[in-house]
């Protein structure tokens, strides 16, 4: 049989964190950047969690469940 192969825009998008959980980066901080104040890009340049609600989703496309 043939492996499972993982979803490639997934595996670009998202780390698996030690503890498990799934790490992501913030969308709207790649252009149109001079409208935004400087607070707003500084807070988007955190990575952050992926939503609980997303993360069976998101876990099945990278093939960890």
């Amino acid at each position: 049989m043939p492996k499972m192969k993982t979803k490639s825009s997934a595996k670009k998008r998202f780390k698996l964190t030690g503890t498990g959980k799934l790490k992501r980066k913030h969308a709207f901080k790649s252009h149109i950047l001079t409208k935004k104040s400087k607070k707003r890009k500084l807070a988007l340049t955190h990575a952050t969690l992926v939503h609980k609600s997303d993360e069976n989703s998101i876990k099945e496309q990278l093939r960890l469940k």
